[in-house]
């Protein structure tokens, strides 16, 4: 008799809930990951994202061959494929961590039923964010639909966090023997994550993917929140985390990252890190809510949140507009260096990506979702959640948007955060200026116009409660 750990977004070993119950169930234990991208569509994962998954994937097998044991790789349907290593293992028990995404809980959904019937007894446990999806409520018990007062409730949550406990170290085991499977190295091939485009080659010049990587990041972004919120909206310095990727494909647990940083928020190391810990929480806090919008509005991924924004002209198509701001070829410089680090490193500085996001919905008209899906395909942090909000907060037509009036403008963006052009510098050297596809002060005009033929609304659409 076994037990079968089917990883899903909790690519680590260590403060793992699924890992841990199945410890506790004192069986041997065969563990999997299957892919399956068909099931996420149409937000399969995109290029940058499946590269940092094939990488993170070796990690977590090497670290299991560590313990004597492996990964099995599986690609396809995961109930049927589960349902295969179930018969191989005489499993008994299955234990997995949910995922806050909609065809995912539903994926989930169907492979517990399906293993149910077979006689497997299927155990699912929270762990993607720091409370369940929808379990933050305000006192009236309704779903929050603005950021502010969702933060006050979940920071008011967190001071009342027990103690860490120990993170378990995952103890020597036999590898089970009897199973007839692919090898780890000829079955990741198998799975296609990567082509050999020499995209994919350079993102290893600046990212490290695995568990071990991501507890070393932490460890050293703890010794510099002090100048979190200094530093944070300066693009040209490193003053941010750069943990999202690390978060969204469970390398490192938001648990960890808050319970290292709770104790400078509780004023244990400083005044400075207290200020800096309880900044760098608050962006934390934003992660958490755009999982609560997801599940609250799971219609969002393809439709404005606002529906009086999809029925309005508030938005055309012109692919040489929306292939000038891929390429970097505005003539706009923040928003032409945003883009090219985008290109070359699969990342882009938080504040950048609300300026490019701006200029594209607001100045140049153009739909959200063909921000959303570009920067879904060369992200390498893409998150449905927090890219679903993030586009439909600067494009106005979400439930905690921006004022639709707001719009960035991307040369006072410049001057105020990047002074000294280091960011710029960078990313955009000087002979590859261009002439400006967009006047900036005509396009706010005529997008203020577009705008203000809509009726002024923060509700949520009809279709968006979750079922």
């Amino acid at each position: 008799m076994t037990s079968i750990v089917w990883f899903r977004r909790d690519l680590r070993l260590q403060d793992n809930p699924a890992l841990a119950a199945a410890l506790e169930q004192g069986q041997p234990i065969v563990f999997v990951y299957c892919y399956a991208p068909e099931d996420e569509a149409p937000w399969s994962p995109g290029a940058a994202s499946r590269w940092y998954l094939q990488a993170s994937l070796r990690e977590l097998h090497h670290s299991l061959q560590a313990i004597g044991t492996e990964l099995i790789l599986l690609k396809g349907d995961p109930a049927t494929r589960l349902v295969q290593i179930v018969a191989q293992s005489q499993a008994t028990h299955l234990f997995c961590n949910r995922v806050y995404e909609p065809a995912l809980m539903q994926q989930e959904k169907q492979v517990l039923s399906t293993l149910r019937q077979a006689g497997v007894q299927c155990q699912s446990f929270h762990d993607q964010s720091l409370f369940p999806a929808g379990g933050i409520l305000n006192h009236a018990g309704r779903h929050y639909q603005v950021f502010t007062p969702f933060w006050k409730r979940l920071s008011s949550e967190l001071s009342l966090a027990p103690p860490a406990q120990d993170f378990f170290k995952l103890p020597k085991q036999q590898r089970i023997a009897g199973l007839t499977v692919v090898p780890f190295d000829r079955a990741l091939a198998q799975l296609r994550l990567v082509d050999e485009h020499p995209w994919h080659a350079k993102l290893a010049d600046y990212w490290k993917p695995g568990e071990t990587a991501a507890l070393q990041l932490l460890q050293g972004w703890r010794k510099r929140l002090a100048d979190y919120p200094e530093q944070r909206d300066w693009p040209g310095k490193q003053g941010t985390s750069h943990l999202s990727a690390a978060l969204h494909f469970g390398v490192l647990s938001v648990w960890r990252v808050f319970h290292v940083v709770r104790p400078a928020w509780r004023g244990q190391s400083g005044a400075a890190n207290a200020v800096g810990a309880e900044a760098f929480l608050r962006q934390l806090a934003w992660r958490e809510f755009a999982i609560h919008l997801l599940y609250l509005a799971p219609h969002s991924t393809e439709h404005s949140m606002r529906a009086e924004f999809d029925e309005g002209a508030i938005w055309s198509h012109d692919e040489r507009l929306i292939t000038a701001w891929r390429r970097g070829e505005t003539g706009i410089p923040l928003v032409d260096a945003g883009m090219r680090e985008l290109w070359e490193t699969g990342f882009m500085h938080n504040r950048v990506r609300m300026v490019t996001a701006s200029l594209l919905t607001k100045n140049l008209g153009q739909h959200w979702l063909a921000g959303a899906r570009w920067f879904w395909d060369t992200l390498v942090d893409a998150d449905l959640a927090n890219n679903t909000m993030g586009w439909q907060w600067v494009a106005g037509c979400g439930c905690d948007a921006a004022p639709y009036f707001r719009i960035f403008n991307p040369e006072t963006q410049l001057k105020r955060f990047d002074p000294d052009a280091a960011y710029l510098s960078r990313w955009l050297p000087a002979d590859r200026l261009s002439t400006p596809i967009v006047d900036l002060g005509a396009s706010r005009k005529a997008a203020l116009a577009r705008y203000q033929h809509l009726p002024k609304s923060n509700k949520i659409g009809s279709d968006s409660a979750h079922p």
